[in-house]
């Protein structure tokens, strides 16, 4: 896993996503990460799951709950500034039922935190992306 810390752009996969957000004009991207996270019945692969986590900060962010900003997240921060618009309460459940996801069975990101000694902290910071969620 290409990750330096515990929150949702800290890794390589969220970074590369949030690359190709930067030429979306709306929220397809979003919605597909989600798509792939609903249309996943067995093992969820990390990837995916750090895809959908990555969206459900831009949709935190939407609603103007960034929680935190830094290097990593800049670029969605502009592109949230450039595309402001409330999400959908379809859409944020959407959000809610992946991050239900990614923390239920046959989830590897799931998996590779557990091994983790920040494994506390990750699962913290999830749960901290859910609370920006909701209104």
């Amino acid at each position: 896993m290409g990750a330096w810390g515990v929150l949702a752009f800290d890794n390589d996969d969220a970074n590369d996503w949030a690359y190709d957000l930067e030429g979306a004009d709306d929220l397809a991207l979003v919605e597909s990460a989600f798509d792939t996270i609903e249309q996943t019945d067995d093992y969820l692969e990390a990837p995916d799951a750090s895809n959908a986590l990555a969206a459900c900060e831009v949709l935190a962010r939407l609603n103007g709950k960034s929680g935190y900003k830094n290097s990593y997240t800049e670029k969605v921060d502009e592109w949230v500034a450039a595309h402001p618009q409330t999400p959908s309460p379809a859409l944020l459940k959407r959000a809610d039922a992946a991050i239900d996801r990614i923390l239920g069975e046959n989830s590897e990101l799931k998996e590779l935190w557990a091994d983790s000694d920040e494994n506390g902290a990750w699962l913290a910071s999830v749960e901290d992306l859910r609370q920006r969620l909701r209104k």
